[in-house]
């Protein structure tokens, strides 16, 4: 975020194109015009030019923080009114020489104990104090000297070689950099939810589940233990965690982000990345950015406006890079007519000069569409080919015919080796690569390194966390010691084919649904299944215990639900990379499987493994259905966890991180289908701000279950509510910016503004008390909900925080919340910068979007 200078591209590139019913301005990221041609641009030259409006001059504002830099004026190309791209192919980057600026990095501030601690990735904040914000600008600073050392000392094609992957399936990982001279290269492995293609790792709960529990130390607990395996196996590089927003419903891979909504995906991401990091891997922020469907993935653009995308999509973006992010990995859709690997506004304006990113962008595998993307602000290419991807030899080509500055190479291989020595890779003890994703039979390059240790208690720990209990009728909940008990559907069942790795990257169901399918998986180890889980249970309480598995054959299982004391019908939905869902339906007959078993049945309970949200209208308010209880997709230890809540072992405190509607028509974005594979399909974000529960509360639709929703053994009951400033330790640092922020005004410009201390420190404590009325000990999650002043064009309630508190029968306690003016602030676009909307600011503390419990008005 903050560290010695660091160098980027000024370049120009074709206007972005914003939706046409946006209504505001919208302003690109600072480009100059192209230097006179003095080269002919080698054969890879394009023939289409620039789509330029407006070219004006100004002097960039400083750094938002501390001491202030300057850098010489330089020109903005600013847009009036652009319609949505209509063309068929996409902006194309003409190859022709520009030049290449010194970009001032962000500056530090001296530390303020208990506001600003300095840190490193090995030591970041303690997950305690979500107050603090990190400052891991000494920690950079140190990466870069070294990094620039070690460049310095390399030709141009060395230089360039840290930059190329050396092609598909030609390295032991997913991804690879060959070694150069003493630097050992680089080992680049999925997933986001434990090391892809390896043995002997743990499947960790997905990431939806993660956000499911909304506890910071669960998710920082995942993101250590994800990050040691990854360490174990000699990964230098885990490709997670996976941040896009679940715009649309039936996003195939909305269960490998962190839900619905910016603030919880920025948490999630926050607090992974600095688990990760901690134990000293680097870690990847994906996809960069607007992929938010599978349909046409590489041949569709995300046309976003200005506002939208800085306020929704780039948030949890931005709360990476405050984590010391290492490295972003731009996406295969384009943004705007662009694509994301070529977007000089998204990569360089947004990502490396707003939010003062100092590692490096990568590509997504084959998602490069030029050389000239160098000059966009893109560092590694992957899985590359040092002969005949558009770096390697291409780009060094263009480096020596005068198209591509030196300095520039300079600063891709800066960046990427900046971020190997931040995490302490350089150490002679860090682990070398130990598996071969490719050949996992090759004895000579795998060394079946078990890196699980005791991660199967944390596993469980956040599977019990994470279940979500929707409907819970007469205590029908926990269960106790019933006298008979079957298990219908076949997600109770282990896979009964080929074990639990039948299917390449999990793409298909047999058994258990515990993760989805494509890059974003892992192998099992070992999974439980319910069926082992319950009856394990089972034998314990001398229950008498059956089971039914053929989905198919309705009348089967209303026949095995007969007589039953409990019936437990198990449900799935299943997607995955590649493809988007089809529809919000339970998988194999689900919603008929219920139906059956409910009409023989008068405690039915339904247990939901999915990828995301269903319709659950055909039997939900049935009055046989007793309970439901929704688990996700919850890794290795998925059947365990289920008996642990069910029987009351552990008391549910999951939280919806989406909203469950009761029509998919009610949802404000749906999956945009069509494509003939040629021309680019266009996807408006027409929704703009209204995503998720901001549409249902606007537009006043009653959705089944509310986002933040969840369901407990006990009950709870708010008190107490204040609203107060946070004292400025160092008024005179930043009190100028605060005084305007406070008044209205826009704030400052320039590298790492939206990432800037005075922006995201503490502003403001909500303090609030929380009882446990009920009869059982408990985990509340309480929630804190921004209401905008009237005319700030933002939803009626706004996720700005939340904390969990965890009480004994009748224990009370005080629960903190503080909100920063970044929580307070909308995206100005005629300023480009974060504002305070000038009027009332209230809030609503609660259990969920729609649960309010205390109301208050904050004292600005």
């Amino acid at each position: 975020m903050r560290s010695s200078v660091i160098l980027i591209l000024l370049v120009a590139a074709r206007a972005s194109a914003v939706p046409s019913h946006s209504t505001s301005s919208s302003s690109s990221f600072p480009l100059p015009p192209p230097l006179p041609l003095i080269h002919s641009g080698a054969p890879w030259s394009s023939s289409q030019s620039l789509s330029t409006s407006v070219i004006s001059t100004f002097s960039p504002a400083s750094s938002s923080s501390g001491s202030r830099s300057s850098s010489p004026p330089f020109s903005v190309l600013t847009t009036t009114s652009i319609s949505v791209l209509t063309e068929p192919g996409p902006s194309v980057i003409p190859v022709t020489p520009y030049p290449f600026a010194p970009f001032p990095s962000p500056s530090s501030e001296p530390p303020i104990p208990g506001v600003y601690p300095a840190s490193s990735p090995k030591h970041p904040p303690p997950v305690e104090s979500p107050e603090l914000v990190p400052d891991f600008a000494s920690a950079w600073t140190r990466a870069y000297d070294k990094a620039k050392a070690k460049v310095e000392t390399w030709t141009l094609e060395e230089n360039v070689n840290i930059t190329t992957g050396v092609g598909w399936m030609n390295g032991r990982c997913v991804g690879n950099i060959a070694p150069i001279n003493e630097f050992p290269g680089l080992c680049l492995e999925d997933s986001p939810l434990g090391v892809r293609l390896a043995d002997f790792v743990t499947v960790f709960p997905a990431a939806i589940n993660a956000a499911s529990t909304w506890k910071r130390s669960l998710l920082r607990a995942r993101g250590v233990a994800m990050g040691k395996e990854h360490v174990g196996k000699g990964v230098n590089i885990a490709l997670g965690p996976m941040m896009n927003i679940g715009r649309v419903v039936q996003g195939g891979r909305n269960w490998e982000g962190f839900g619905a909504d910016p603030f919880l995906a920025g948490v999630g991401a926050y607090e992974t990345i600095l688990g990760m990091q901690s134990a000293g891997v680097q870690a990847c922020a994906k996809h960069f950015i607007n992929n938010e469907q599978e349909n046409q993935r590489t041949l569709e653009s995300s046309n976003v406006d200005d506002r939208t995308q800085h306020e929704i999509y780039v948030a949890p973006f931005l709360r990476s890079v405050m984590a010391g992010l290492a490295s972003v990995m731009c996406s295969y859709n384009l943004v705007n007519g662009t694509y994301a690997c070529e977007n000089n506004n998204t990569m360089n304006g947004i990502l490396k000069n707003e939010l003062g990113f100092q590692g490096f962008v990568m590509t997504d595998w084959g998602a490069q569409h030029s050389t000239m993307s160098a000059m966009t602000g893109l560092d590694m290419i992957m899985p590359g080919d040092p002969d005949t991807s558009y770096f390697g030899a291409i780009l060094t080509a263009f480096v020596e015919n005068g198209t591509i500055p030196e300095a520039r190479v300079d600063d891709m291989a800066t960046r990427i080796l900046a971020s190997w020595y931040l995490l302490g890779q350089d150490s002679p003890n860090y682990p070398k690569t130990n598996f071969n994703a490719f050949f996992p039979l090759d004895e000579a390059t795998n060394g079946h390194v078990d890196v699980q240790d005791d991660h199967g208690k944390l596993v469980r720990e956040i599977d019990t966390s994470s279940i979500v209990l929707l409907k819970n009728v007469n205590n029908a909940l926990p269960l106790r010691k019933p006298r008979k008990l079957v298990l219908i559907g076949s997600d109770a069942a282990p896979a009964h084919i080929a074990g639990p790795n039948e299917f390449p990257d999990q793409a298909g169901v047999d058994g258990v649904l515990a993760v989805g399918w494509g890059s974003g998986t892992a192998w099992f180890t070992y999974k439980i299944s319910p069926y082992e889980a319950f009856q394990a249970r089972a034998r314990v309480d001398h229950t008498s215990f059956s089971w039914f598995f053929n989905d198919f054959d309705s009348v089967g299982a209303a026949t095995a639900a007969v007589q039953q004391d409990v019936a437990i019908v198990f449900l799935q939905a299943d997607s995955g990379e590649g493809s988007d869902r089809n529809n919000l339906t339970a998988w194999l007959n689900g919603d008929a499987l219920v139906q059956a078993v409910a009409s023989q049945n008068n405690n039915t309970i339904v247990v939901v493994n999915s990828v995301g949200p269903l319709i659950l209208e055909p039997w939900i308010d049935h009055p046989n259905v007793t309970a439901v209880v929704w688990a996700g997709l919850e890794g290795t230890e998925t059947g365990n966890a289920l008996v642990d809540v069910i029987y009351g072992v552990v008391n549910p405190s999951g939280r919806l991180p989406y909203t469950i509607a009761k029509s998919p028509q009610d949802y404000p974005a749906q999956a945009v289908e069509g494509g003939n594979g040629e021309e680019i399909l266009n996807i408006t974000y027409s929704e703009g701000l209204f995503i998720d529960y901001r549409h249902f509360d606007a537009a006043n639709i009653m959705p089944r279950f509310e986002f933040g929703f969840g369901m407990s053994y006990t009950t709870f009951q708010y008190s107490g509510l204040s609203i107060t400033p946070v004292e400025d330790v160092d008024q005179d640092q930043d009190g100028q910016l605060e005084t305007n922020w406070l008044a209205g005004k826009p704030g400052p410009r320039g590298v790492g503004s939206s990432t800037a201390l005075w922006l995201h420190r503490a502003a403001y404590t909500v303090s609030f008390m929380v009882q446990n009325t009920g009869q059982v000990s408990g985990t509340e999650i309480s929630q804190v909900y921004l209401h905008f002043p009237a005319g700030a064009g933002e939803p009626p309630s706004v996720l700005r925080g939340f904390t969990d508190v965890e009480l004994q029968p009748g224990e009370e306690k005080s629960v903190n919340v503080t909100l920063s003016r970044y929580d307070l602030s909308v995206w100005d676009v005629p300023s480009q910068s974060w504002m305070r909307a000038l009027g009332t600011y209230s809030l609503s503390v609660g259990a969920s979007s729609r649960d309010f419990r205390l109301e208050g008005t904050l004292p600005l």
